[in-house]
């Protein structure tokens, strides 16, 4: 009877929240309109913790690698993860579209330009760089730009270090506050089922099923990418360094789907690094390379942006020829690195993209009614990849992953 009575995990309640949301946005839209309020507090309650958490688990990281020579390693390593599988993600999404004319028989004449006003249309490369030291400091936190905080949190680690035990009392403090910031996500994260149920009520409401009519083409290969990439490549990517694949997948799944319904990868920024630490990811390993990621390891977005490309050029009677794709290629590696730091950043290196082409801005638009779609999965395989990304630095540092696996097996 009790076993009857027991409350459902998490992942069921979110999946509950999810299905709920959809019914009350599709069959009652004037009161899942009203339902925003509640995913907006969910995302806002997970949002404001984390620059406070992710700022000082980057300086432990640091305290805790000591050795500058291993942490060099550790970005290097991170770094080379980041460009081969971007690269190696946004050529499959070039070719299939290539291949299969995606985009052709969509009507052009129903796109308009007024969805992406205000959108910037390229991607300053100097002012990226420039970014990432910031002048100041408590601007970039207040405004929640990572690269500036990982940079500054970078800093300050290695001043800690240089300064030996006068520098432990703030070690100290930083410990304790991150244990708190991790507290306070357990907290926001209950609310998780109320929040995915308000963001798809309201979303749903606001867009209905009508818009995937004639995208449907695209939604639907867009996913088969997004599937081949997190059970082929990401498989094989773990299999070579042999990372227990499977297990990671169980130990992340949770932060994965919430990702998923909510649209938002921040979201599960500090779960996920409390997850991977339990999969058994040193924590000064997955503190760093984590947030690094979400800035340069957006394998999600990589795969939505080169197939974009192709259906807009498709769109318009513009294919590519095989010597322009690989041009492409390196083209989209380099540019989509600066997503992150970019307001709506897909669509930012999709209009640079289609300048670059002379392709027109309407294509675009076009894609932006069905993002909410392509963003879902788009999330999620951030979330996944981004998780793999650690546990193959891991790896490559000595850490035995078998360990964790005979632990689960026990405890199961």
């Amino acid at each position: 009877m009790r076993n009857a009575l027991k409350r459902p995990s998490l992942l069921v309640q979110v999946l509950i929240g999810a299905l709920a949301g959809i019914l009350m946005g599709y069959f009652f839209p004037a009161i899942g309109s009203r339902m925003e309020i509640l995913g907006s507090l969910f995302l806002n309650l997970i949002q404001m913790v984390i620059v406070p958490l992710i700022f000082p688990l980057v300086v432990l990281a640091i305290v805790d690698i000591k050795d500058a020579k291993r942490f060099g390693g550790v970005a290097v390593k991170g770094f080379l993860f980041f460009f081969l599988v971007t690269t190696v993600l946004i050529f499959p999404g070039l070719v299939i579209g290539r291949l299969t004319g995606i985009g052709q028989a969509v009507q052009a004449g129903t796109a308009g330009i007024g969805a992406i006003e205000g959108v910037a249309s390229n991607i300053n490369f100097e002012d990226f760089f420039l970014s990432i030291v910031p002048n100041n400091i408590v601007s970039a936190m207040a405004s929640g730009d990572l690269l500036p905080v990982l940079f500054f949190g970078v800093l300050l680690g290695f001043a800690l270090v240089a300064i030996g035990d006068t520098g432990q009392p703030v070690v100290d403090v930083l410990r304790s506050w991150s244990k708190a910031m991790y507290k306070i996500v357990d907290y926001s994260i209950a609310f998780a089922p109320i929040g995915v149920f308000g963001v798809l009520a309201s979303d749903m409401a606001e867009g209905g099923l009508g818009q995937l009519v004639s995208l449907g083409q695209f939604v639907l290969l867009l996913f088969g990418l997004y599937l081949g990439a997190v059970v082929v490549v990401f498989p094989i990517i773990a299999a070579l360094f042999g990372v227990p694949y499977m297990e990671l997948l169980k130990h992340i799944k949770g932060p994965a789907f919430l990702a998923f319904t909510t649209g938002s990868s921040s979201v599960v920024m500090p779960t996920l690094i409390e997850r991977l630490e339990k999969f058994g990811v040193p924590s000064s390993i997955a503190s760093f390379v984590v947030p690094l990621g979400y800035s340069f390891n957006l394998t999600g977005a990589c795969l939505y942006v080169s197939l974009s490309v192709m259906f807009v050029a498709n769109l318009y009677g513009s294919p590519m020829s095989w010597g322009q794709i690989l041009t492409l290629v390196v083209f989209l590696t380099v540019i989509t690195k600066g997503i992150a730091a970019v307001p709506s950043g897909a669509l930012v290196v999709l209009l640079a993209v289609a300048g670059q082409l002379g392709l027109p801005a309407e294509g675009v638009a076009l894609l932006v009614s069905v993002d909410f779609f392509a963003n879902a999965g788009r999330t999620a395989v951030n979330v996944v990849g981004n998780a793999l990304a650690p546990a193959v630095v891991a790896k490559s540092e000595g850490v035995n992953f078998s360990k964790t696996a005979q632990r689960s097996v026990t405890k199961a």
